[in-house]
């Protein structure tokens, strides 16, 4: 049996270690290093939108629930929805009776689940103290008098749910009067959120600009240093990539072909691992795109989605993948002997590192609007040489829920910049799907092509199975290893192999790897 749960709250900012703006991926990882405290998550998302709307994880040993918005993976709300299965603090007070049993979770006191959680005198004049009229939710069916609703008694960064039979409520009560009669007495859940209210948190929930989490380590009185995570990647075309940094002005451009180990390492902070592998089980593919990019009269540097299947070599994330060749050693980042991929796991991104080769052509409109001029970005001091190591591939990972690498990576979010138009709302980026994106794409690149019929045959998709162990590589290609993929989460389950199949669309500097769903799980540029 596992102890209970305990975690102090910190109204606006967290539980525990479960902190506001989180993400997705760091909230999973910490847990599920855990198994014998959290023995089972339950993961919930929409199939059709997973990117778009809200995901759910809970914890039913644990009576917690947590949700997060979809774009961008972070954590908006923290539920306490059973007080039987932990042990919840506010300035060292409990906030319920702990529970009467062992430290044995899901032991319920006597009386039941109703009286378990937090007593409104406890809040009202132990805890928090006054504060303004909540607000009533009438019951769902309000034809029957004895019909109960929800009462929500709401403080500036955390609110309390009342079960209040419509009967007992009335507008001209004050709160005190409402929630000290015996029947309404008793919290049923507690929710942590951002804001002054919960009426108020609520319209703004799920697209509120957080804090950073860096703010929150005052808690847990931790020294790390921790950089500014990457919040978007603009993908300009011509192997040109500018990294934001969240809550600052502040940007970084990677050019593919030119920026060095050492340049990755001084920006991004030495990567969460390094692997080295090659894979040649696709290598047919590739010696067949070889002569189709030596032949560049018809619209240049074009390569096929597979001539890109080295590029998954990124991303083993598990204990039993670890080897000596895969382990960072201070003395070989930055300074690295042979090609290999940087993994960026907690950043969303993997990046090769490999002898120069070219970037891809710039866009057709990107060309026109630099008129001749250096393009954005663009290192005037040239640092590639042939027997220097340099960045060139970037594998961008979505971390889609459901898709076969849930939970290897963060998500990091992208956006196509020259294939906006001038609608302000206009983006392509990561949360588009791919229809959208590829019919932008072919209108992009319509002129590089003799014919139509010739694009079509250039841009078609080549299917892959994520299932098979041995599968060849992808766009984002994959390791032994990924059997575990869901890493112990309950999630909604593919049904055999078939459901597991992603397919690869390229394009000039891009392969898309795209989702039944139609939503991207990766793009690797190049």
């Amino acid at each position: 049996m596992s102890s209970l749960f305990t975690a102090a709250l910190h109204p606006s900012v967290g539980l525990g270690f479960l902190v506001l703006g989180a993400s997705l991926h760091d909230i999973l990882t910490r847990l599920k290093a855990e198994p014998q405290r959290y023995p089972k998550l339950d993961l919930a998302y929409s199939a059709t939108n997973p990117v778009g709307e809200p995901v759910t994880v809970t914890l039913p040993a644990n009576g917690i629930r947590l949700r997060f918005d979809g774009p961008e993976q972070r954590l908006r709300l923290i539920e306490i929805i059973d007080f039987t299965k932990n042990r919840i603090t506010y300035q060292d007070k409990d906030i319920a009776k702990p529970v009467t049993s062992q430290g044995v979770v899901g032991s319920p006191r006597l009386g039941g689940d109703a009286t378990a959680g937090p007593a409104f005198k406890n809040i009202y004049h132990r805890l928090f103290g006054p504060t303004y009229a909540g607000e009533y939710i009438p019951p769902a069916d309000s034809s029957h008098a004895n019909a109960v609703g929800t009462y929500i008694l709401s403080y500036p960064g955390v609110a309390f749910s009342f079960p209040l039979p419509k009967s007992a409520y009335s507008p001209n009560k004050d709160v005190v009067s409402l929630l000290s009669s015996p029947v309404s007495q008793t919290a049923t859940s507690v929710a942590i959120f951002s804001g002054k209210s919960w009426a108020h948190a609520r319209e703004t929930l799920w697209d509120e600009i957080l804090p950073s989490v860096k703010s929150a380590f005052v808690f847990n009185k931790s020294k790390e240093v921790v950089p500014d995570e990457v919040s978007l990647v603009k993908i300009h075309g011509g192997g040109r990539l500018q990294l934001f940094r969240k809550w600052t002005n502040t940007s970084v451009w990677i050019n593919l072909g030119e920026t060095t180990p050492q340049d990755l390492v001084a920006e991004l902070g030495p990567p969460d691992a390094i692997y080295r592998k090659n894979d040649q089980r696709m290598y047919i593919h590739k010696t067949r795109t070889a002569s189709h990019s030596r032949s560049r009269s018809n619209g240049g540097e074009y390569r096929r989605p597979d001539d890109l299947t080295d590029t998954d070599q990124s991303s083993a994330h598990t204990g039993s993948d670890d080897s000596e060749d895969e382990a960072i050693e201070d003395d070989i980042v930055g300074n690295v002997s042979g090609e290999c991929f940087y993994n960026y796991f907690y950043l969303g991104f993997d990046i090769l590192v490999s002898p120069p080769q070219p970037p891809s052509r710039t866009p057709p409109s990107q060309v026109a609007a630099l008129k001749g001029k250096e393009a954005p970005g663009t290192n005037p001091f040239k640092n590639a040489t042939a027997d220097r190591l340099v960045a060139t591939k970037m594998v961008l990972h979505a971390n889609v829920p459901g898709s076969y690498p849930f939970n290897r990576h963060r998500r990091c979010r992208w956006e196509i910049p020259y294939l906006a138009t001038e609608k302000a709302d206009d983006v392509i980026d990561s949360e588009t799907p791919f229809d959208a994106i590829e019919e932008r794409l072919r209108k992009e690149w319509k002129s590089t092509y003799p014919s139509e019929e010739d694009a079509k045959r250039r841009q078609r998709g080549m299917v892959l199975n994520r299932g098979w162990g041995d599968s060849p590589g992808s766009s984002c290609e994959f390791l032994g290893g990924w059997e575990d993929s869901s890493g112990g989460v309950a999630a909604k389950k593919f049904d055999g192999n078939e459901d597991s199949t992603t397919t690869l669309y390229g394009f000039p500097g891009m392969v898309f790897e795209v989702l039944k769903n139609g939503f991207v799980s990766a793009v690797t540029v190049y």
